[in-house]
């Protein structure tokens, strides 16, 4: 599957706060455009400075205009600037790329290239446990094998990746395995299976819905917001594996009100303002519901795994930790984007690991779905929705506000829920043996002050309404 870009759904962002697990995922300013200089001599012109998604979009329309010269780009976080490759010898396409702002880099593998040995690996070397994804850093194909890959299986994918080049290809181990993160226990739940919520979305028929992982939504069909609780919501479509991993599923109370944000936390929510494309080097974070939140970047795009269940293609692969349970959780941007699908990996959030997450954006176009519910993205004015979560524009425009999982929107942050939790606490409750992982401040902002089981974040997906089906405080 190619990594298609659609226009984004553009909106205004209530900026929020959002809590960090461990060492404190800390959400930087954010940098704004500059448009560089003026003069018609390109050599002579600054690359703009851009926020991540906005490098993302300029790469799309370099992409359209530079045709088979655009070799593929990569954010520079450190310098805020969009670096695009382009094939050597092409003088013309270079000043056409300056004059945009971007950054240029020339290079001697073509997309054309580096896709056709992507097709040798997946005719002579689809093994279970391999990965791989284009770097556009390096101008190669990176290769990675987990743990399993050994004996005539090691063998077979070094020889294939030798037979394309060492500047066309490099394999690299990985100490874990490959596996999808589902598991049972939290957050939401379907057949004794336990995933993340995704992000809210408005189906094709107008219909309330939220998408998660694709693994999800073929192991249940029906899926509750807490442990054998009533199912609330059902699957509409899902595919797994195949081109992608994702799942539409519907609420099955029509007038369920589901707002675009993310639950990160501590009554805190970042509002969810349009979908946009990865970029390989932007800084992203991921919500689970069982690491709660962790950052990272963007290693590359239109990734192939290789999974125990089949090959899952167009994958985003990154450096962001994940574990069981958290499969489906969002992968957003600090502006507000929702990026991706928590879809599986290896490692987890104490050793690390690679995790692959399916782009956000054809997700919506498979399904047909659009992101949001109508206004509920600009705000309820704080009103309740469906079951006690603040409004997305309320709840995410002031630190201080209860954003409930569930419960009382008013409930204090420092409730207990006992051994075990209970289902309508806050994100922030104590949920049985916790530990004080936050407090810290960015920028007078509180990004700290949860407590949770195991000095894990475990309540906190995605912030839905009729119960916050990912906003639960088990253990």
């Amino acid at each position: 599957m190619s990594h298609k870009r659609i226009p984004k759904r553009k909106a205004a962002f209530a900026a929020g706060t959002v809590v960090a697990l461990g060492a404190a995922a800390i959400l930087l300013p954010n940098a704004n455009a500059s448009q560089g200089g003026s003069s018609n001599d390109a050599a002579a012109i600054a690359p703009k400075t851009l926020k991540a998604t906005d490098a993302s979009d300029l790469a799309s329309q370099l992409e359209q205009a530079l045709g088979d010269a655009f070799a593929g780009s990569y954010y520079d976080a450190d310098s805020k600037q969009l670096v695009v490759n382009v094939i050597s010898g092409d003088s013309n396409v270079v000043v056409q790329a300056k004059k945009a702002g971007a950054k240029v880099r020339e290079v001697e593998n073509s997309l054309p290239e580096l896709a056709a040995g992507a097709q040798t690996l997946k005719q002579q070397a689809t093994i279970p446990g391999t990965a791989w994804a284009v770097d556009p850093r390096a101008n190669k194909i990176v290769v990675t094998a987990d743990s399993t890959v050994t004996g005539d299986k090691w063998n077979t994918l070094e020889s294939t990746v030798k037979s394309l080049g060492s500047d066309m290809a490099t394999v690299k181990k990985s100490a874990g395995t490959f596996k999808t993160f589902v598991s049972g226990g939290d957050a939401i739940f379907g057949g004794g299976a336990r995933c993340s919520l995704g992000f809210n979305v408005t189906a094709g028929d107008g219909s309330p819905a939220f998408l998660t992982a694709g693994h999800c939504g073929v192991a249940a069909q029906q899926w509750s917001d807490t442990q054998d609780g009533q199912p609330i919501a059902t699957v509409d479509q899902a595919t797994f594996p195949g081109d992608g991993d994702f799942a539409l599923v519907k609420y099955d109370d029509p007038a369920t009100v589901a707002p675009s944000e993310v639950n990160v936390g501590g009554g805190q929510t970042v509002a969810i303002s349009q979908a946009a494309d990865a970029e390989v080097g932007a800084q992203v974070f991921r919500m689970g519901s069982t690491t709660g939140l962790a950052d990272g970047q963007v290693l590359g795009l239109d990734a192939t795994v290789n999974y125990p269940e089949g090959t899952v293609t167009g994958l985003i692969q990154t450096d962001v930790c994940a574990e069981p349970g958290d499969s489906g959780g969002s992968l957003f941007t600090q502006d507000g984007s929702a990026i991706g699908l928590t879809s599986g990996g290896s490692g987890d959030c104490t050793v690390g690991g690679e995790t692959f997450f399916q782009p956000v954006t054809t997700a919506l176009q498979a399904v047909g779905a659009t992101l949001g519910a109508g206004d509920a993205a600009g705000g309820a004015g704080g009103d309740q929705a469906g079951g006690g979560a603040a409004g997305a524009g309320d709840a995410s425009a002031s630190p201080g506000d209860e954003a409930g999982a569930g419960g009382d929107a008013s409930a204090s942050p420092s409730d207990e829920a006992g051994a075990g939790g209970d289902a309508s606490a806050s994100p922030s409750d104590e949920a049985g043996a916790g530990q004080e992982v936050g407090g810290e401040q960015a920028g007078g902002d509180v990004i700290g002050g949860q407590e949770a089981g195991n000095g894990q974040e475990t309540g906190n997906g995605t912030g839905v309404a009729a119960g916050d089906a990912a906003g639960q405080s088990h253990n």
